[in-house]
């Protein structure tokens, strides 16, 4: 079902950028689209999760630079039976984190150390899962892939002018190179917020499942999206095509539940999450215990996450909130070079 949900949308793009070529140099240009998506096609498929993590400047880490963090997604991803995804870490105050690649063998989460400064262990935990659900459910690669199709089809937008000035290759004239210019970019921002918006609520119902606890999500949603609301993300700005890959928008003014907004609003989110809360604490069964990533010794308690905190007594009529101690200012515990 996701492969053929990939080619359609894959087919849809490519059918858009053809009709933006048209527009700007009649059939010759539709031709020249076509060779274009073609090309983008391939790459976007093989290359596009390197290009956005590049756009971000993501740095990879991994046990020894950044212990705490890796642990956390290396026991989330054994917890929800996927292969370890590359890890990675953007140099940002914004607190936010997005997944990428094109299958769960080639995938990649990137946190930015705003986020890990900014959220307890738990909250990392959620949001980290929330990001393998993604990768689990392969939305990944769609994702990416509408990002890269959005960028050209906007950058071709606004080269229509110049690319559209001969009337002998422009049918339509100056009504064609203003479609091209307005409509072309209007039409790959619906797709591109269609898709992001579908899939973020089952993201988080999923990386909720995976981590056990839908406050711990609920609770991170709400500081990322305060904090993404304060704090601005450039290179995010200067790529706004990206900003359906994050797990909050990452672009000011852009909070509204509304047909613009690349994200459900995070009101809507949370009110799910606590709704799934309830459920997991009246009656539904909890997850399966979570692996820590080294094993408790005999005499110890079994831990509740991959962080190794004893696990806390069974409380159904008040689901676990996350504790309140700031990530990576425990003395004892090892240090990231967020820290």
């Amino acid at each position: 079902m996701n492969t053929i949900r990939t080619a359609m949308l894959l087919a849809a793009m490519t059918a858009l950028f053809m009709g933006v070529g048209f527009l700007i140099g009649g059939s010759g240009g539709m031709m020249i689209a076509l060779v274009i998506a073609a090309g983008t096609n391939l790459f976007s498929y093989w290359n596009a999760d390197k290009m956005v993590l590049s756009m971000n400047h993501a740095l990879e880490v991994d046990e020894k630079n950044a212990p705490e963090y890796y642990a956390i997604v290396q026991a989330l991803a054994q917890q929800a039976g996927l292969p370890m995804p590359k890890t990675y870490l953007i140099d940002s105050p914004q607190p936010n984190a997005f997944a990428t690649g094109r299958n769960p063998q080639n995938a990649a989460v990137a946190a930015s150390t705003g986020l890990l400064q900014r959220l307890t262990h738990e909250e990392v935990a959620a949001v980290m899962a929330h990001e393998l659900a993604h990768v689990q459910h392969r939305d990944t690669l769609t994702m990416t892939i509408v990002a890269t199709f959005a960028g050209a089809i906007s950058m071709l937008g606004n080269f229509a002018f110049f690319l559209g000035g001969n009337r002998d290759n422009n049918p339509f004239g100056f009504v064609g190179v203003l479609a091209a210019m307005i409509v072309a970019p209007f039409a790959a921002m619906i797709v591109q917020m269609a898709v992001s918006r579908t899939r973020e609520y089952e993201a988080d119902r999923r990386g909720a499942e995976i981590c056990g606890h839908p406050l711990w999500l609920a609770s991170a949603l709400d500081k990322i999206a305060r904090g993404a609301e304060r704090i601005p993300n450039p290179d995010a700005e200067r790529n706004p095509a990206m900003a359906h890959l994050f797990i909050i928008n990452p672009l000011h003014g852009e909070r509204m539940d509304s047909l613009f907004s690349t994200h459900p609003a995070t009101e809507n989110r949370i009110a799910a999450l606590q709704e799934m809360a309830r459920q997991m604490g009246d009656s539904a069964p909890r997850t399966a215990e979570r692996k820590a990533p080294v094993p408790p010794q005999a005499d110890e308690p079994q831990s509740a996450g991959p962080w190794g905190k004893p696990a806390a007594p069974e409380q159904p009529a008040e689901p676990a909130r996350p504790n309140s101690n700031p990530w990576g200012r425990n003395p004892t515990g090892p240090k990231g070079r967020w820290s």
